[in-house]
């Protein structure tokens, strides 16, 4: 083992220390070297059996990544084209526009998350959020019928980011449709077989349920056992694989779209899944096709996170290093929060030779432009159905001064966030830059910038990401209006108790 490989153990055990998991698998892809693994735990509490590099996981939401893979596939084929309308492909399933004058999503529309179909299909699936946002279902059902009545199209594409697994669904329906093999079938023939991804299936086949690992969520008495249920939108979250064939997947698309046995993508290709193809502000990564884009000290990042009950995986490529971690864990719910994450990020950084922490504390804050950006803030006009909107910002942020530090302040109900973030400048020439750190649930660190959205220069926009907020009045705050409510209530509250008590003394 060499003194790197040290480095890289010592890495995943720090961040094991905070996100325990009965079970993690890590696997390193270097330019000109073999892969590097490093297992931990047990893939079954009962049986004590060790995970290893050829242990089974559920990926989840990896699996758009492949998806997305397909789609270009037909692309290069002169099969589909990316920016006509996704209905021109779809026999099966159609998208829906909710209300007049709603343009037609395109296929790169639902490849950025920017099609305008929401994270859930209808408002009542508010009140089952697992099963309505299609990750997890009791009965999988063919995409025909789960979508009888079309999916839901909210906004006017390419507005805004919304992250959405029906999307996905749909585009793993539309990969259907015109090749005219299912799914699962496709790419087993043009996309696993082609790397060796022998353990890799989007179904739980005889290709992967030998091998295949107990998810686990943790409680307070310890591990309990996740329950077992299929995902109805196959295409956004339905794939099982191991460490050792992802870094296969990983490595091919590092080099160009070359694998074992033969090439699945041209090197043109590759690149424009990592190029951003939606940035609404050009200081952020942006959006590539079906990979999340980031940045670590200029070099661009692409990666994705998946979630399903009772497993997390994480996977991050840095294109000009030629390198990519992943790491698959056996234990986390659908919060997402979890081991993954952080440990790819951890890894991704002592391989880059940066800081273990992103925070930049080497530039000096402006307070002088602090006034400015300091109020309310609201998500952008128009329905939002974006889970990781509400979960992570609830009904907005505030931005406030608070112990000589800009501090970004949720308005939501989880503890952790209300208490609000330091706003860390990110950029010595850009004082309207910043990055905020969410590991305390298990999202890393974020970039956040403000914008001018008038003639007069004055901020008006924050973007948390690729999640935008519009700068309100602070009348309408909701902060405000919950605390006049409060103080009416506990006033209404003490009249009803003293009428109570005026009413006791008069009856006896």
């Amino acid at each position: 083992m060499g003194t790197g490989d040290v480095a890289l153990e010592r890495a995943v055990g720090r961040t094991l220390d905070r996100w325990p998991t009965a079970g993690l698998a890590v696997a390193v892809v270097r330019p000109g070297e073999r892969t590097w693994f490093h297992c931990h735990g047990v893939s079954d509490v009962t049986t004590g059996s060790p995970v290893t590099a050829d242990t089974v996981f559920r990926v989840g939401s990896l699996t758009k990544t492949f998806t997305a893979v397909a789609v270009m596939q037909l692309c290069e084929q002169g099969r589909i084209d990316l920016d006509a309308p996704a209905d021109d492909y779809l026999a099966t399933v159609r998208l829906r526009p909710e209300r007049p004058g709603l343009g037609p999503a395109t296929v790169r529309h639902l490849l950025t998350h920017t099609s305008g179909v929401g994270y859930w299909l209808r408002l009542s699936d508010l009140l089952r959020p697992v099963s309505g946002a299609g990750v997890e279902a009791r009965r999988v059902q063919p995409l025909g019928v789960y979508y009888r009545r079309g999916i839901p199209q909210e906004v006017h594409p390419g507005t805004k980011w919304v992250y959405s697994n029906h999307g996905f669904a749909a585009l793993g329906q539309l990969v259907e449709d015109v090749s005219g093999q299912a799914l699962r079938e496709y790419l087993r023939d043009r996309v696993l077989d082609p790397l060796g991804m022998q353990h890799t299936d989007l179904t739980r086949s005889d290709r992967v349920s030998p091998g295949l690992a107990t998810g686990y969520v943790l409680r307070r008495r310890g591990l309990v056992p996740a329950r077992v249920r299929e995902v109805p939108t196959p295409g956004g979250g339905g794939l099982y694989s191991t460490a050792a064939d992802l870094a296969c997947y990983l490595r091919c698309l590092l080099e160009g779209g070359s694998g074992p046995r033969g090439r699945i993508l041209d090197p043109a290709t590759v690149a424009q899944l990592f190029t951003p193809h939606y940035q609404p502000d050009p200081r952020l990564p942006g959006m590539g096709l079906g990979f999340d884009l980031a940045a670590e000290d200029g070099r661009r990042v692409a990666a994705k996170d998946g979630v399903v009950s009772g497993f997390l995986s994480a996977m991050a490529l840095a294109p000009s290093a030629g390198t990519g971690v992943l790491a698959l864990a056996n234990t986390g719910g659908l919060s997402g929060r979890g081991a993954p994450v952080e440990v790819v990020g951890a890894v991704l950084r002592e391989l880059l030779a940066l800081p273990q922490d992103p925070i930049r504390h080497d530039i000096t804050p402006r307070p002088d432009v602090w006034a400015e950006l300091c109020g309310w803030y609201a998500p952008t006009p128009g329905m939002v159905t974006n889970l990781f909107t509400r979960a992570l910002m609830g009904a907005g942020a505030e931005v406030v001064v608070e112990g000589r530090r800009l501090v970004l302040k949720p308005l939501t109900p989880v503890p952790a966030l209300r208490r609000g973030m330091v706003l860390h400048p990110d950029d010595p020439k850009d004082p309207y830059a910043f990055r905020v750190d969410f590991s305390s649930v298990g999202m890393g660190t974020l970039p956040v910038v403000f914008a001018t959205t008038d003639d007069g220069g004055r901020v008006g926009r924050l973007w948390l990401d690729l999640m935008g907020f519009d700068k309100r009045r602070d009348t309408h705050n909701p902060r405000r209006l919950l605390g006049a409510g409060l103080a009416a209530a506990t006033v209404a509250g003490g009249v009803a108790r003293l009428t109570r008590r005026s009413s006791a003394h008069q009856t006896h």
